[in-house]
């Protein structure tokens, strides 16, 4: 066959055309992104910078929908979790109810029905109630307590057989029989995953295992605190918060860990409560070292009740110390003295017994 000439030669396709047309269609596939297990799958193509148009039907939520009440469910070891109640059930507090979970169903107790704050509605993430349990509801969540006792006895044989450093703490089936968890604490990340090949091939359902810390563990088993009553964790704290030992220091408690200490070991979380209400005291008294003018003359402030508003003095050219109400002094606050950082100041337990 003869060779092109002239233009049919011109309108022949190159080689270097087509290759250079395949290099831009690999270049427009999808990027590989890695996966936490160390597999590469096909992802969405990075991001564009600069700004963008939001999708049709996309919208921001601003704030929680103004006719639908936020409900708080308690389920088994205290723990707790939010919804929507879009369908308007009537709920009290107290009331047992279904509502949506992760791939199915489970059953818990009302413990809240309300507007609620802002930060709980975006707890709730879209799942709502469903409705109120019935009796046969609740007659099958007390038969799926019943056999996490005998899923515990199987899970620590497993653990032990395995020789893993882990303390198994709690055991819960969802009501939907779809998931069981088991709760364990350890001094170190475990590495469970045969565990829980294990547990799958025994119970033929979802299984997790999730490790908690020491305040989960309180809160999950419950108890009464050295105040007699529930423990805060599993009562009515719907979230841990930092507790201090400044918080402690500013409320002139005796730092004795064996008091200061819950059953978990860490600082209880009731130290916490008050310690806003000694700050502002502290902000309106003045601190120990401050120069003071009394009834009885100029002295230097020694000791400081913050509960009775009290502060002992001494008095140049008194014996001792006396005791004056704040209302009764006057000291110019810009030359207050920080506390001294070593010796005992203020009363133990909140209050002086002068």
């Amino acid at each position: 066959m003869p060779k092109p000439t002239g233009p049919e030669r011109e309108s022949a396709p190159r080689k270097d055309d087509e290759s250079s047309q395949r290099s831009r269609r690999r270049r427009r596939r999808r990027p590989l992104s890695d996966r936490a297990d160390g597999s590469e799958s096909a992802g969405p193509p990075p991001a564009r910078q600069g700004r963008r148009s939001p999708r049709r039907g996309s919208s921001t939520p601003a704030g929680p929908p103004p006719d639908e009440d936020l409900v708080v469910v308690q389920f088994k070891g205290h723990r707790k979790s939010y919804y929507h109640n879009r369908q308007g059930i009537g709920l009290r507090s107290g009331d047992y109810c279904v509502v949506e979970a992760d791939r199915g169903r489970d059953l818990g107790r009302v413990t809240y029905v309300g507007r609620g704050r802002a930060d709980w509605w975006q707890h709730a993430q879209g799942q709502g109630v469903i409705g109120l349990a019935r009796p046969h509801d609740l007659a099958r969540l007390h038969e799926i307590r019943g056999d996490e006792w005998e899923f515990w006895d199987i899970a620590h044989e497993k653990i032990q057989a395995r020789r893993l450093k882990m303390n198994l703490v709690s055991v819960e089936r969802r009501f939907d029989h779809k998931k069981i968890t088991f709760y364990f604490t350890a001094e170190k990340r475990v590495d469970f995953r045969e565990l829980v090949r294990d547990l799958a091939a025994v119970f033929r359902t979802r299984i997790e295992l999730r490790q908690i810390g020491v305040r989960d563990e309180a809160r999950l088993k419950g108890g009464i605190g050295i105040c007699g009553r529930e423990f805060c964790c599993s009562g009515f704290l719907h979230e841990f918060a930092p507790v201090t030992l400044k918080m402690a220091k500013a409320q002139q408690l005796p730092l004795n860990p064996a008091k200061l200490s819950g059953p978990c070991g860490r600082l209880r979380c009731c130290v916490a409560y008050e310690y806003a209400n000694y700050e502002d005291l502290r902000r309106r008294l003045p601190r120990v070292g401050t120069r003071v003018t009394t009834s009885a003359g100029s002295g230097q402030v020694r000791r400081v009740d913050l509960l009775r508003e009290q502060v002992m003095v001494e008095v140049q050219g008194l014996d001792g110390l006396k005791v004056f109400d704040v209302a009764d002094l006057q000291w110019s606050r810009g030359e207050d003295m920080p506390p001294p950082k070593s010796g005992r100041q203020g009363c133990p337990g909140g209050g002086c017994s002068h």
